[in-house]
């Protein structure tokens, strides 16, 4: 019996010390991850996996701690052992995957990166961060192809992430590159003696990194009866450009001493992305002519939906007795790239972003517009772009009388 007692406490005893061991081991691994992300003293932090390991070497936190330890100053040799030998301990360790993938790509190591998370998707295939890595793994090695392939994948198994039909169309966009590009508008009325209208636009597009910037010469000519009336010219520059990964600019300049045109023409919008497919725009916009300034906001949404992608923006004047609002919606459905699409678009009221009419933006803003249009873009032969718009509105041109106005747009555009 006495015996007996003396078994059962020994059991009691050893338990209660491998669990104060293990508290012990616990708060050791705690305090030392503290250190690394708090405190950021990775040299203490190295000290402290050291003893850890010491305590308890089969506990792998340890192991990884102090791959993370001596990352962080550089030491990526030891780092890398570290996180290889975690894997090799345990292949179900996600996370050494993880931090052994991320630090082979931050050394641009393509190739390690690759085959370290091939091997986590071997085992864990469903797990989306693994993918995300290998994608980034993939934009290493500088091969769009390849790159755009798993992007297309990706999109099929995950369809709720709009982020990655998002990437797949800025990768397909940069790859496109330079562009060289012609467009005419033409407009006919229903009323004698008006019209037709041209406005014709030549443009280069230059594709930086984390830019894109237009040239743009725009001749407008209008016709009555056969003969012109007014023309002139303008010249414009505009960019896009990224100000962070979830954010991005428009402005707009433009100069021209015809009358046809604004003197000046200043546009700038800031765009918002929300996540889950959202955008948003604030902006402004400001034309000057011989006689006239006028001041108006840009405000828009816009979401995807699919392969699709809806905008509404609205304008509003500044400085006016009244607002004038106006209102414009489009909804595009895209193909295999931002240049394949088939577009709707239906509004009221002119916009400061009407080339056509700029000029008459004065006389038309207080004015009711009803307009509704349809186009179709397509790249052919992988070195084009065409294009072709039309457009109904029907305008007040004084007040209670209205005209009809269609519009037919024609663009070409040159890949180079």
């Amino acid at each position: 019996m006495k015996l007996k007692y003396l078994f059962f406490l020994f059991i009691i005893v050893t338990k209660t010390s491998l669990f104060a061991q293990k508290m012990d081991t616990d708060s050791l691994l705690v305090a030392t991850n503290k250190v690394i992300s708090v405190e950021k003293n990775y040299t203490k932090a190295i000290a402290l996996c050291q003893l850890g390991i010491k305590k308890a070497p089969n506990y792998l936190d340890f192991y990884v701690s102090l791959g993370n330890a001596y990352k962080m100053t550089n030491q990526i040799d030891s780092a890398r052992y570290y996180f290889k030998y975690v894997i090799a301990k345990n292949t179900n360790y996600k996370e050494a995957f993880s931090y052994l993938t991320r630090l082979e790509i931050e050394q641009n190591k393509a190739d390690a990166a690759l085959q370290t998370i091939d091997q986590a998707l071997v085992l864990c295939p469903e797990e989306k961060d693994f993918h995300l890595l290998k994608l980034r793994a993939l934009e290493l090695e500088n091969n769009p192809k390849a790159t755009a392939t798993y992007l297309s994948f990706l999109i099929k198994k995950y369809p709720e992430d709009t982020t990655l039909k998002d990437r797949l169309f800025d990768m397909k966009l940069d790859a496109y590159g330079d562009r060289i590009g012609i467009s005419n508008t033409t407009t006919v009325f229903n009323r004698s003696g008006v019209g037709p209208w041209n406005y014709t636009s030549l443009h280069y597009a230059k594709q930086l990194k984390n830019a894109t910037i237009i040239g743009r010469f725009d001749y407008n000519d209008r016709q009555s009866s056969g003969t012109s009336v007014l023309s002139g010219s303008m010249y414009e520059l505009e960019t896009y450009y990224k100000t962070s990964p979830k954010n991005y600019s428009f402005l707009n300049i433009g100069i021209s001493n015809d009358r046809i045109f604004p003197k000046v023409r200043l546009n700038y919008s800031f765009f918002q992305n929300l996540g889950k497919g959202w955008e948003t725009e604030l902006g402004i916009r400001y034309n000057k002519t011989n006689t006239t300034e006028n001041y108006s906001t840009a405000l828009g949404f816009g979401k995807y939906l699919g392969a699709g992608w809806f905008n509404l923006r609205s304008y509003f004047q500044i400085g006016q007795k009244k607002p004038y609002p106006s209102f414009a919606s489009t909804y595009r459905y895209y193909f295999n790239s931002r240049y394949d699409y088939f577009a709707i678009n239906a509004g009221y009221g002119t916009s400061p972003d009407e080339r056509e009419t700029i000029s008459q933006f004065d006389q038309r803003v207080s004015l009711n517009s009803y307009r509704i249009g349809a186009g179709y873009n397509k790249v052919v032969f992988k070195k084009f772009i065409i294009g072709a718009q039309t457009g109904f509105n029907r305008q007040e041109y004084t007040p209670s009388k209205y005209q009809n106005e269609i519009n037919i747009t024609l663009q070409l555009q040159w890949l180079l």
